[in-house]
């Protein structure tokens, strides 16, 4: 069943276009509060640092204690350290206010149930029952109480330092931290440094607007400078909500989420740890595939999410999955993607190993991959468009079998990702543009 306001993160959207106005997120926090916590309960709201989440974290804690939840105000936490959080403090739900790698101008709000996993497709269909009608206001002594709970944000802290092996530190290494001016901008620096490593922050100074702005994980060209041009022996990337990390080696080099599947996959069988298969997505890249298969891992795809991963992961036993964008689940650690948690797994294998990132990571060559955005006015399936498919068919013959198109909408975005992988390089880039072209001209036609 198609949902009408929650897509595959949640609710997001242009500030102040529906479905984000704060009448919305009023009636979203009493819908929400009348399916998680029908007799009453405890709701942890966190953000990121975009201005507008003063404007939803008001209209929210105004919905939820209107209908009897009391609320727990954490302020700007990574989406993951609200999921753990959520958990730790007891509280029936958690919600996050956040467009993750979105520009300042988006937001949008998601939740986690009682034990830090995102809601079901039922438990979402429930609340988007509820939404149009009124919100219900309890009388006075059943009303929510809202209190602050920033202290709190030191639990997560010593969580994350927690994963990586007891007795372990950081000492040695020079890091650069690019925390894209979102929700991590305190506790990633700080836990780094708790570790004893030597730190370099950028994209640490929010001030409301420049969340993303060319800085984090969607646009890390100046961490790629700054790692070599500091002697760094690392760099790290999160996104604005710090759910996503991508890595730069000593050299200045990316290296994606793919590659840090990789090498936490292939730590972990070589240690005995790893559960299960590792679950990438349709878009993984086809090197990852096969430097799995060549030390024995096996390896599935899921359709693109997080929460596609995610019930991959569960329905097969497994414990680490991921996405290119650097969305990695390590559930043996956390219930999550969590960005500074993943790349802390990363300095753990190269501080056990004595290897320098670039090493790890060159075990699993890559594919040419090009990854071509093309912005509709509305989301639709391209693959049911006829010029379309003929001009798929005419690249895919092409490649002979050593080549692969996928398309697909983005459920945060009114685009269509068009992703053409193969062998040849040229042929690569020849056909994302012939499609992303065709694409367009079918957008033009509905």
């Amino acid at each position: 069943m198609t949902q009408k306001y929650f897509g595959t993160d949640g609710v997001r959207g242009r500030v102040g276009e529906s479905p984000m106005t704060v009448d919305f997120a009023l009636r979203l926090a009493g819908a929400a509060a009348r399916v998680l916590a029908p007799g009453g309960g405890r709701v942890l709201i966190g953000k990121d640092t975009r201005l507008s989440g003063y404007m939803f974290e008001s209209a929210l804690e105004a919905g939820f204690v209107a209908a009897g939840v009391d609320v727990m105000l954490i302020g700007p936490l990574p989406t993951p350290g609200i999921a753990y959080m959520t958990q730790r403090l007891g509280c029936s739900f958690g919600v996050v206010i956040s467009a993750s790698h979105n520009p300042y101008q988006d937001n949008g709000i998601k939740f986690f149930d009682g034990a830090g996993s995102k809601l079901s497709d039922h438990a979402e269909r429930e609340i988007e029952a509820l939404i149009d009608g009124p919100v219900v206001t309890r009388s006075s002594q059943m009303l929510g109480r809202a209190t602050r709970t920033d202290d709190s944000r030191q639990q997560y802290q010593d969580f994350c330092a927690a994963t990586i092996p007891r007795g372990m530190d950081l000492r040695g290494f020079k890091i650069v931290i690019d925390c894209a001016n979102g929700a991590g901008y305190k506790v990633a620096p700080r836990v780094l440094a708790d570790l004893g490593a030597e730190i370099v922050p950028i994209g640490c100074s929010p001030n409301g607007r420049n969340i993303n702005d060319s800085c984090g994980s969607t646009a890390p060209e100046l961490l790629q400078l700054t790692v070599p041009g500091v002697r760094a022996h690392v760099g790290i990337a999160l996104d604005g909500d710090g759910d996503r990390v991508v890595m730069i080696d000593a050299l200045g080099r990316i290296v994606d989420g793919d590659q840090i599947l990789y090498i936490l996959a292939a730590a972990r069988h070589e240690a005995g740890t790893l559960r299960g298969p590792v679950v990438g997505t349709v878009m993984s890249n086809l090197g990852l595939e096969q430097s799995l298969a060549a030390r024995g891992i096996e390896f599935r795809r899921a359709a693109v999410g997080d929460r596609h991963v995610l019930a991959a992961l569960n329905e097969a036993g497994g414990t680490l999955g991921g996405e290119t964008s650097g969305h990695i689940l390590c559930l043996d650690q956390t219930t999550t993607g969590d960005g500074l948690v993943s790349a802390l797994q990363v300095l753990a294998v190269m501080k056990q190993s004595g290897a320098g990132l670039a090493e790890l990571a060159a075990g699993m060559p890559k594919y040419p991959q090009v990854l071509l955005n093309v912005r509709v006015e509305a989301r639709f399936d391209p693959a049911g468009d006829d010029g379309v498919r003929a001009v798929v068919q005419a690249v895919e013959q092409r490649f002979r079998g050593r080549g692969r198109v996928v398309l697909r909408a983005s459920g945060t975005e009114p685009v269509i990702r068009v992703m053409v992988e193969g062998d040849d390089g040229a042929l690569v880039k020849q056909g994302a543009r012939e499609i992303a072209a065709e694409v367009e001209a079918a957008a033009r036609r509905r």
